[in-house]
């Protein structure tokens, strides 16, 4: 069952590269994402590849891993996919469902136009993703 405009907003809400949103953004966001379902076992992204899409798990679990290494599990409110969209490099990972999912899906070229369109979403999108490397840089 599809998720209510509302509800949609609040689970946007709830990630935190979009936890500072203002609910006219947050809405904005809404309007642009699609729901899908996957199967378990689904391989979502697979490190190397270009990058069409991003992410938001709304129910369900996915298996990250780079280079052969497992990475800790993400699930409901976690996303993947910005890193390649936002630095225009190939994935950076594998990820694979564990259990059936349901995510929100932005297209390359919404989560583009919602960056270009809103700087204040391109300033968040960007500081939380530097919070997110930096571990890996320092």
């Amino acid at each position: 069952m599809p998720l209510r405009k509302d509800a949609k907003i609040e689970l946007i809400r709830s990630v935190p590269l979009f936890s500072s949103c203002s609910k006219r953004e947050l809405s904005k966001i809404a309007s642009m994402a699609d729901e899908l379902d996957f199967p378990e076992g689904k391989t979502l992204i697979k490190e190397g590849e270009r990058g069409r899409e991003f992410l938001v798990l709304v129910e369900g679990t996915v298996e990250v891993s780079r280079k052969g290494r497992k990475l800790p599990p993400l699930g409901r409110a976690d996303c993947i996919g910005e890193i390649a969209l936002v630095l225009d490099v190939p994935r950076t990972a594998t990820v694979t469902t564990t259990s059936p999912v349901r995510a929100l899906v932005l297209t390359n070229q919404s989560f583009r136009s919602l960056l270009e369109g809103s700087p204040q979403v391109q300033l968040k999108v960007i500081r939380s993703l530097a919070e997110r490397l930096a571990p890996e840089i320092i």
